[in-house]
């Protein structure tokens, strides 16, 4: 029924077989998968570029030696900037947002999700590419990774430096997610990150340095492919059914989701003041296992039990939240976010919010499954 790709730019199952891709739908909160045919043999498979911004497309200033400007390159120049681009796909650009990473939010989420699900219903593109900054990149891959209905592959690519740099990353990354896009194994793996010649899944990859163009990582899952001028292999089975989705929400912003960041001699004055500021949920940054001092944990509990959906997180860069294990979840009301960093805890527990899923248990069902 569809067979087109996007690729989203901007800054599951394990196994040992490598296996090399070639191009590639589900419903909203559903499980079902489109089956859309591949591109017919000697066909290209049809890319859609949706541009948001961020340091790929960003152009030197003079505010410091590394000092550039966000989102000043078009989705067009970027096309432009890497030659041979249409030999690996049909390609169509829109620019849908020219921010930097730091300003993302609920709107331009829900502009992205809205044309990504309408591309592929009308069977407009076989994958999607997003140009994105990185700052929020995993953040904004995890929220199309729950509300994208389909199978085809969504990739974000962004860069760590800009396109005026001296070796700017942004062309070799941006050819790197078309290829991604319109490899046919790439079908089934949800959003998918694209940088440094490496593919993480959106659930797994995060941001550890604060230049490097080795910056992403999955630090509990590993890589899940890596992709050259010759190939995209990928070391892991793509899942064998597809995942429910959520709805994508009718408008922005979602409801209010706080994160507060534990730290030694924390009172509980950020507690306060998110519910004071209508937080909906709170995810805790917790020290070590998601833990925190017990002025915190006691006024986590309160709001836990008073309607405040509270989640454990921590700010440690891997590892597991353990529930019931540091502090008794079940006591406090709380919830673990098992392998979920903060950030992504908290796009999970606004998308919970928005469906009515606000009850403890059913919530840390959620987490599980997701």
């Amino acid at each position: 029924m569809f067979g087109a790709t996007i690729l989203v730019a901007g800054c599951g199952n394990s196994g040992d077989s490598a296996h090399i891709a070639t191009p590639a739908t589900t419903p909203a909160v559903s499980d079902q998968t489109d089956d859309a045919p591949a591109p017919a043999p000697g066909t290209q498979p049809r890319v859609t570029i949706l541009a948001t911004g961020g340091t790929i497309a960003g152009k030197a200033n003079d505010n410091s030696a590394v000092g550039y400007t966000a989102g000043e390159a078009s989705a067009q120049d970027l096309i432009d900037a890497v030659p041979g681009l249409d030999k690996i796909a049909t390609l169509h650009a829109e620019q849908i947002a020219n921010i930097g990473s730091q300003d993302m939010n609920d709107e331009v989420w829900l502009k992205l999700a809205d044309r990504i699900n309408q591309l592929f219903t009308d069977n407009a593109a076989d994958g999607v590419v997003i140009t994105h900054g990185t700052d929020t990149i995993e953040e904004t891959a995890f929220f199309l990774d729950h509300v994208v209905a389909s199978d085809k592959p969504v990739v974000l690519v962004g860069s760590m430096r800009p396109s005026t740099a001296l070796s700017a990353d942004g062309p070799a990354n941006l050819r790197s997610a078309v290829q991604v896009a319109a490899a046919r194994d790439a079908r089934n793996r949800g959003a998918l990150v694209v940088l440094n010649d490496t593919i993480h899944t959106a659930r797994d990859v995060t941001k550890t340095n604060t230049t490097s163009v080795q910056t992403f990582v999955s630090p509990n899952a590993g890589p899940e492919g890596f992709v050259d001028a010759a190939a995209v292999r990928f070391t892991k089975p793509a899942a064998r059914q597809a995942r429910a989705h959520f709805q994508v929400p009718g408008s922005a912003p979602m409801p209010r989701v706080d994160i507060v960041y534990s730290h030694a001699g924390m009172n509980a004055d950020q507690v306060h003041d998110a519910i004071g500021h209508g937080a909906k949920g709170i995810v805790l940054a917790g020290v070590g296992d998601g833990n925190t001092s017990e002025e915190v944990v006691d006024a986590l509990s309160d709001a836990a039990h008073h309607g405040v959906v509270v989640v454990r997180s921590s700010r440690v860069g891997s590892g597991t939240t353990v529930r019931n294990a540091e502090v008794n979840d079940d006591q406090l009301g709380t919830v673990s976010a098992l392998d979920l960093n903060p950030a992504k805890a908290r796009v999970l527990t606004q998308l919970l919010l928005v469906n009515n899923i606000t009850d403890a248990g059913q919530v840390q069902q959620q987490f599980a499954a997701r």
